[in-house]
């Protein structure tokens, strides 16, 4: 991998794995696994900004991999008793969140994807993939519609850029609900703390979950550490969460950004302004990575009556139609 720019076909860890190279940038998309883009380091200073597994948690990230990398979650999130309400009809998803009695997350996270091409020159490193639903396809038995989702990853020496589109090849209008449960490493500079770091989201409301973690049709008050996350900035681990929050940009823009103290080092996560909610989830306050989740929709979003479908991301594609949007990692050094 000593090429300065290229898109290559390897292995990491023992799995088929498509790397990208630019400049001091690498990524690593596990087509195989998910599509999930498992890693993107700056290997200039050896930082690694997503948490990736290493060679002995392969075993765990096949069984857990929506806390790797950047899962691909449609539809994301929970569903109550895995039912799902679109049109008039009612469509079943397995209930795999036994102890709630909730379908999570999806399949596509899962499922091998289709590379359909990949180059790179003197402006950028791509690969592009994607997950075609047709007759035989896992999804038509429980998500009954002819879609495409396409995954473009990009490094240049900006940083890394992915663009997303769902387009409806079908005849039936179908729901578009879409995440990405992406896991940050904090700290990603070597030789800092967790106690370097502070986070700041373009959040705006905090839903209200119920024991089965479903939304309560409540708003819960911020509270001060919250607060601190639209402003200022505040540990990614002040407390445990798993918080469901309406996205309320600032600036134009809909974005996490993660500073370490010690070095002055940012990392930028800026998604677009179509993902209406987030999700934030920090493994226990474990003090290694969190993950702030762009989603479209709130959770459960079908299933909820009496709210308007542009409120809670309940988004809808005629037949031909197509959703696309953008995001971007990147990174600012600033000084202490």
């Amino acid at each position: 991998m000593g090429t300065e720019n290229a898109a290559f076909e390897g292995e990491f860890h023992g799995a088929r794995a498509i790397w990208l190279k630019h400049g001091r940038y690498e990524a690593a998309l596990l087509p195989e696994h998910g599509g999930n883009l498992i890693l993107f380091r700056d290997t200039d200073n050896g930082f690694r900004y997503l948490r990736e597994p290493e060679a002995e948690e392969m075993e765990d990230f096949k069984a857990n991999p929506g806390v790797y990398g950047i899962p691909v979650l449609f539809p994301p999130n929970r569903y109550d008793g895995g039912k799902f309400a679109w049109e008039g009809k009612v469509y079943e998803l397995p209930v795999n969140e036994t102890d709630k009695g909730n379908h999570l997350h999806g399949f596509m996270h899962q499922l091998p994807w289709s590379v359909d091409y990949m180059k790179a020159d003197g402006y950028e490193s791509v690969v592009i993939i994607s997950q075609k639903v047709r007759d035989g396809h896992l999804y038509k038995q429980y998500f009954p519609f002819e879609f495409t989702i396409t995954l473009r990853y990009t490094l240049n020496a900006e940083g890394l850029h992915q663009q997303v589109a769902v387009s409806n090849d079908g005849r039936e209008r179908m729901p578009n609900l879409l995440a990405f449960h992406t896991a940050i490493n904090a700290p990603f500079v070597p030789g800092s703390s967790a106690s370097d770091y502070t986070f700041k989201m373009t959040i705006g409301e905090r839903r209200e979950m119920s024991e089965r973690m479903l939304p309560t049709g409540k708003i819960q008050p911020l509270s001060r550490e919250e607060v601190l996350m639209k402003t200022d900035g505040v540990s990614p681990y002040f407390a445990s969460m798993d918080n469901h929050y309406t996205a309320s940009p600032q600036n134009g823009r809909n974005r996490m950004e993660l500073t370490d103290h010690r070095t002055g080092d940012v990392l930028v996560y800026d998604v677009g302004t179509s993902y209406k909610y987030w999700m934030i989830w920090n493994n226990g306050a474990c003090g290694k990575f969190f993950c702030p989740e762009p989603q479209i929709n709130l959770v459960n979003a079908p299933n909820i009556a009496g709210l308007p479908a542009e409120e809670i991301g309940l988004i809808g594609l005629e037949p031909g139609e197509r959703w696309e949007e953008t995001s971007s990692f990147y990174a600012i050094k600033r000084e202490n």
